[in-house]
């Protein structure tokens, strides 16, 4: 039996084994999908048993997709481009890391009807997915880019790779038509971004890179004030669409019963 697991911490709030395993039981597919909450002293280990063939594959999450690359072998173009993995594989006694972050918010923006093309942006976090969403919305044609973070300076190392970005401090809130929470806040009860939305004129996007819980602070009190909210739960659809691919040669079918799944 294959065996794949998905590594960050926390951990806990991963729907990745609930989509895979049942992926592999429609498709019979003999494996096993499992989340392990690990330190960064523990990366080592568990990279070199994919290399001894004890486990199949691996998708990474926070705070895992930058700290993994010095562990590849190579890097996927994606995974090169916004220096962030979630996907490992090996291919001929190669590691390789892979991004399918990218494909994935883009698929989840169109699936949510929204056009990115000519719209200016806010994004809050400067964390490993960041990268991606930022090549995404480039990539969607979106007008302009603005980042904030706790930390300024990951904002700024941001900035060094994305020249155009905008960087502003945490806790302003400059003009814009699609928000996007791409921190851990949110994770919890208690919502540490600092908004105010009752200044925020209505009818902007809201989107929150977390999934579960479906609905966080952020997008309630988005839809309170009158805007559209859209939680991550299909970008996270499709970037385990083409993790799967990749993994097992064989394209799963995205259909009601694969959304409602998650529900």
């Amino acid at each position: 039996m294959k065996k794949y697991f998905v590594i960050g911490n926390p951990i806990q709030h991963s729907l990745s084994p609930k989509l895979h395993n049942y992926w592999f039981k429609k498709n019979n597919i003999d494996a096993v999908y499992d989340k392990k909450e690990i330190n960064e002293k523990d990366i080592k280990s568990i990279i070199s048993e994919i290399k001894n063939e004890k486990i199949n594959g691996i998708n990474v999450t926070i705070p895992f997709k930058k700290v993994v690359i010095p562990f590849m072998d190579e890097l996927s173009p994606e995974a090169n481009e916004s220096q962030s993995v979630n996907t490992i594989y090996s291919q001929n006694g190669k590691l390789i890391g892979h991004n399918t972050d990218i494909s994935g918010f883009e698929l989840g923006i169109k699936h949510s009807k929204y056009d990115v093309k000519d719209k200016k942006v806010f994004i809050l976090g400067a964390g490993g997915v960041v990268s991606s969403i930022i090549i995404a919305l480039k990539r969607m044609g979106a007008a302009k880019l603005i980042i904030s973070n706790r930390t300024r300076s990951k904002a700024e190392d941001l900035k060094n790779i994305f020249n155009e970005l905008e960087i502003i401090d945490w806790g302003e809130t400059p003009d814009f038509n699609m928000i996007i929470n791409a921190t851990s806040v949110g994770l919890k009860n208690e919502d540490g971004i600092k908004l105010d939305y009752s200044k925020i004129e209505p009818n902007k996007f809201f989107y929150d890179v977390i999934y579960n819980p479906k609905e966080t602070i952020f997008l309630k009190r988005a839809k309170l004030f009158g805007n559209k909210a859209e939680n991550g739960k299909m970008m996270f659809i499709y970037q385990a669409h083409q993790s799967f691919t990749i993994w097992h040669k064989l394209m799963p079918n995205i259909d009601e019963e694969t959304i409602s799944l998650l529900d």
